[in-house]
């Protein structure tokens, strides 16, 4: 955790370094180029789960005091189940997971590589790779956000030095637009902020669906309901409270309104410039080979590199906490402490590196599997998200949500036949297991008996999370009817939050196609919100006391 003393600015830069990996370009090209800039609703729409980690759960991660988010499973629940369900999350997220990600990402840096350099892939991957897992092994989590604020740093500016060129190989913005209009029958169409009504690729029941409930229903790496995962780690390693809040603020908005645009411009000029390609993703690459001199060529590719090895460091040292904080430590060996664990933890990080370079070998035979891994999450958010703030969640809600989830995907799937990759039936199944697999938790909280009240009112002492759902609770610990933190005004940080993101990101959208007017009036409406939000930080004094070990 880097000792917990991590400034909101590095912690918030270090999750926006790990959510720029060597294929985040290269997929969102394939966005563009196929649905124009609105395809990028397919990720867009979890702002608002990232805001709503800002104002509801920052402080409250922090507060736990925990390891990992998985840790927290045995602070919130009790006994036996809780304990399965620790030991299970941390092996999931740690293996199949966190080992699908690292290839992934290998054979993103591998694509870059053998599509942009004559040099054999393997050993430019070897490396970046052992590169990345050097100063994780030896530097632990500070290694890798003071190297991810460099990286970031590296990787925008090439981003940005990329997009210039490719801009000007097309003739600027006005030769841009004649030319989408030619790839995609209208400058419009390509430019459109949101999808076009009756669009193929995203019909209304799909959107309804994104913008209703795949938000705050699905488990996603980097965008969890309630936290979680490498957003959470850094909170954790926040030095306060307002820094974890700070810190997931500045993550949400740069990562959705900060730094899209220099992708979406060379996506756009990639379609111009290479239209008949099979592989999309290409084209972000050749336009690096193509429209750069030697030097920033370069540079642009060392950028590959950096955004590359902020994700590898960052998976490799998340990984290896689950090992060795929730397997090892917690059921093998709990015994070990300071520096036997810091040794397993290296071991731990060099396992991971070996693993996720098998994975990547044979990547192409299941390339398939990451959507069906994600399936055991797909109706759980509900539950991750309430579990903070109402003491009659157990361990077996969590439990049977991910069995529901799992099972009636997988029945849709493949027993009823529906196909995930058709958008409205993507949106039935998703419809379904989010109903299903909420019926089912609920039914089971309710049948199953609840968490000990020892259990209950450790985790509120020592998290205070207030409001109606908890009131049994710090009623009996003498707290009385105690208000949820910071109130309504939550809420109102929270609208304020997504319209900033929202705003800040169309304002800049208009303005770079010359649309002045209506562009910065969106920066100013962004402007509004954030001074809005400023003003309810800045004059927040129901601060609880912090949790101290004894």
């Amino acid at each position: 955790m880097g000792g917990r003393t991590l400034p909101w600015w590095l912690a918030g830069t270090s999750m926006v370094a790990t959510t720029f990996a060597a294929d985040t370009p290269l997929a969102v090209t394939e966005l563009v180029a196929r649905h124009g800039v609105a395809g990028n609703w397919l990720w867009w729409n979890m702002v608002m789960s990232g805001i709503l980690t800002v104002f509801f759960y920052a402080r409250l991660w922090r507060r736990a005091g925990v390891l990992t988010d998985v840790e927290f499973t045995e602070l919130r629940y009790g006994g036996r189940p809780a304990a399965i369900l620790r030991g299970f999350r941390a092996g999931y997220l740690a293996l199949p997971i966190n080992l699908i990600i690292l290839g992934w990402v290998n054979l993103a840096m591998m694509e870059i590589v053998s599509t942009a350099l004559e040099i054999p892939q393997v050993w430019a991957l070897a490396l970046c790779f052992f590169l990345a897992a050097a100063y994780s092994i030896l530097a632990g989590l500070w290694g890798v956000v003071v190297t991810d604020l460099f990286q970031f740093v590296l990787a925008m500016a090439g981003a940005v030095i990329l997009a210039i060129f490719a801009v000007q190989a097309v003739g600027g913005i006005s030769g841009m637009e004649a030319g989408l209009a030619d790839v995609y029958g209208s400058a419009d169409t390509a430019l459109a902020l949101l999808p076009d009504r009756g669009a193929g690729w995203m019909p209304a029941i799909t959107l309804t669906v994104y913008l209703g409930v795949n938000w705050w229903a699905s488990w996603y790496p980097g965008a969890e309901p309630g936290g979680g995962g490498y957003v959470a780690q850094r909170i954790f390693s926040a030095r306060t409270e307002r820094d974890g809040i700070l810190a997931t603020l500045w993550f949400n908005i740069a990562h959705y309104a900060v730094r899209p645009w220099p992708w979406i411009l060379v996506a756009l000029a990639s379609t111009i410039l290479y239209p008949n390609l099979d592989n999309p993703r290409e084209g972000y690459v050749l336009a690096v080979v193509d429209l750069l001199p030697p030097g920033l060529t370069g540079l642009v590719l060392a950028g590959f590199a950096a955004a590359y090895m902020s994700t590898v460091s960052t998976q490799l040292n998340w990984g290896a906490s689950y090992l060795v904080n929730d397997l090892y430590g917690r059921f093998i060996r709990p015994d070990l402490e300071g520096r036997a664990l810091v040794r397993a933890s290296r071991l731990a990080t060099g396992v991971l590196m070996v693993c996720s370079l098998v994975v990547t070998y044979f990547m192409d035979s299941i390339e398939g599997a990451w959507r069906f891994l994600l399936a055991i999450g797909a109706g759980t958010g509900l539950v991750l998200i309430l579990r903070w703030y109402w003491w009659r969640i157990n361990a077996w809600s969590e439990i049977s949500a991910m069995i529901a989830s799992l099972m009636v995907s997988v029945f849709l799937w493949f027993g009823a036949g529906l196909d995930p990759d058709d958008p409205t039936q993507w949106a039935w199944i998703m419809i379904a297991t989010v109903s299903a697999s909420t019926a089912l938790w609920l039914a089971v909280t309710l049948a199953t008996p609840p968490e000990e009240d020892p259990v209950l009112m450790a985790f509120y002492r020592r998290v205070r999370p207030g409001g109606p759902g908890w009131r049994r609770v710090s009623r009996k610990l003498g707290f009385g009817e105690e208000p949820m933190e910071g109130g309504p005004l939550n809420w109102t940080n929270w609208v304020a939050g997504v319209m900033c993101v929202y705003a800040s990101l169309f304002g800049v959208g208009q303005i770079l196609f010359g649309a002045w007017g209506p562009g910065m009036g969106l920066l100013a409406g962004g402007a509004a919100c954030f001074a809005w939000i400023a003003r309810n930080l800045s004059s927040d004094q129901s601060g609880r006391p912090p949790w101290r070990p004894s």
